[in-house]
């Protein structure tokens, strides 16, 4: 028995080596690749004019699709927001999901909307449509505001779709803060790059403890809570050193449901969002991609680094938990549904790369982690600990956590620079030296929730309740997947 512990010792530390060598490797890279293509990026944007392609004629038309449920203490100032983007050829949206409280009522005397005649072409599966409505007042034409069954939001953004008349499909949170030149920025990509264009999404910041008036952002402060002070943080890496790198290989598998700017041709055809998962936003462009695979077309899914929404994030932990909870569970049913990628040079870079790389590094890896763990305190336990290596390799993965959120912090300061208080980047440091202890054991907890909850047969959304920017707001999102 003490043979076989050795043995077991011995393989379980070589194992936790070589993985966690392996993604420090494939971390190193992406951040290489990040810099070449920040670096790219921000030289070609520094020569760009955007008022021409504000008054372009060739600049594509767009349709802003926003889902709304129980939103009546914002929504007037949010649909504000979006009707002063600066964007030519654009239409707003608004899709009422079955809200049980006066959303709908406060859109219709504000915007002193009237029902009228439209014939919705039922391209998309989506819920009832009890009726759409336009405003009354010259000033608001752009708003179609859309009453609907409550379906949840992936059957709300295919009701839009349904009754959108443009081009493109800027898809978003209506509770976000967008930036005015938002669409402008992701609808260029659309007009300058070689190949096909089916997605575009950008940066999105953390608003928590920012100053807000009118639906605008006006300071940008650093969040005084501690937990979303890590989500900034995390989201840093996760944009600037993440998305950025896949973007660079057109291996992007993700653009962020807070805003994602979509080809709508692209979109019908693969048939809208799908009702049954709650990662509506990643599997729709897996299936996008999957698609121009097949088809045989050449095409491109662009991110770029500018921060163009900004979002309040969980400062609860159970709301926080809630959310990663469901961010694992989309993933593994994306992952589940799409399994038929795995490894297939049919899909090229989908098929060999992006999918192997999200199945053994995003969604493995806090399984092996919480794995690790849970054996380590086993073996300490049972005295079978060479504590000698397992120091060396806690201390390892330390302080290469420390360093990779150093040099997201790096990227940030150089490039957009959002924080601008000596103050703000230290607590953001501080942050970096932190998370590793405070915030990283909790994410892979409610990361192994989400797979033990997904393989139970949970799929809905939850509750989340978000303070909101003025006063507090319980928004909660119903799901009526199975």
């Amino acid at each position: 028995m003490r043979e076989f512990l050795v043995d077991f010792e011995v393989l379980f530390n070589n194992s936790i080596f070589y993985y966690a060598i392996a993604v420090m490797i494939s971390y190193v890279i992406f951040t290489l690749l990040s810099a070449v293509e920040m670096n790219s990026y921000m030289k070609k944007n520094s020569y760009v004019n955007y008022r021409e392609i504000l008054v372009s004629p060739l600049a594509p038309s767009v349709s802003i699709l926003a889902p709304a449920y129980n939103e009546e203490a914002t929504i007037i100032e949010n649909i504000r927001s979006l009707l002063s983007l600066h964007y030519g050829n654009y239409e707003v949206i608004i899709i009422n999901d079955g809200s049980k409280d006066s959303t709908f009522q406060r859109m219709f005397d504000y915007y002193k909307l009237e029902k009228v005649d439209f014939a919705v072409n039922y391209q998309i599966a989506c819920k009832e449509i009890r009726g759409v409505y336009k405003s009354k007042l010259p000033s608001f034409s752009k708003l179609t505001v859309v009453d609907k069954l409550n379906g949840g939001k992936s059957d709300a953004l295919n009701a839009g779709i349904n009754v959108s008349a443009k081009d493109l499909l800027l898809c978003i949170d209506v509770d976000c803060i967008v930036q005015e030149d938002a669409i402008l920025k992701l609808a260029k990509p659309y007009l300058e790059e070689k190949y096909q264009v089916i997605a575009t999404g950008g940066v999105v910041r953390i608003a928590n403890s920012c100053k807000v008036e009118d639906g605008k952002l006006v300071e940008v402060n650093m969040p005084r809570n501690l937990w979303p002070r890590f989500q900034v943080l995390e989201y840093i890496r996760a944009f600037l050193m993440g998305r950025m790198a896949w973007s660079r290989l057109n291996g992007l598998l993700i653009i962020s449901g807070a805003m994602g700017l979509f080809d709508k041709s692209v979109v019908i055809k693969v048939g809208g969002y799908d009702h049954n998962t709650v990662g509506e936003d990643m599997e729709l462009v897996v299936r996008m991609r999957r698609y121009m695979y097949e088809q045989d077309r050449r095409f491109k899914v662009v991110y770029i680094p500018d921060p163009l929404c900004w979002t309040e994030a969980p400062a609860d932990l159970s709301i926080l938990g809630r959310q990663r909870n469901r961010w694992t569970r989309g993933t593994l049913e994306t992952l589940w549904v799409h399994r038929d990628l795995f490894f297939n040079p049919r899909y090229g870079v989908l098929g060999m790369l992006s999918y192997p790389y999200w199945f053994f590094f995003e969604w493995f890896a806090p399984i092996v982690e919480f794995v690790g763990i849970s054996v380590f305190i086993l073996l300490a336990i049972m005295g079978n600990i060479n504590w000698e290596f397992s120091l060396m390799l806690i201390s390892m993965v330390y302080c290469f956590s420390v360093l990779l959120s150093t040099v997201a912090i790096f990227f940030e300061e150089m490039s957009y620079k959002q924080y601008t208080k000596g103050a703000d980047v230290f607590k953001l440091l501080l942050a970096a030296f932190l998370e590793p202890i405070l915030y990283h054991p909790l994410t892979v907890i409610w990361a192994m929730q989400g797979n033990i909850h997904k393989l139970r047969g949970k799929n809905n959304w939850g509750a989340m309740t978000r303070k909101g920017f003025k006063k507090e707001v319980v928004n909660q999102t119903e799901n009526t997947a199975t």
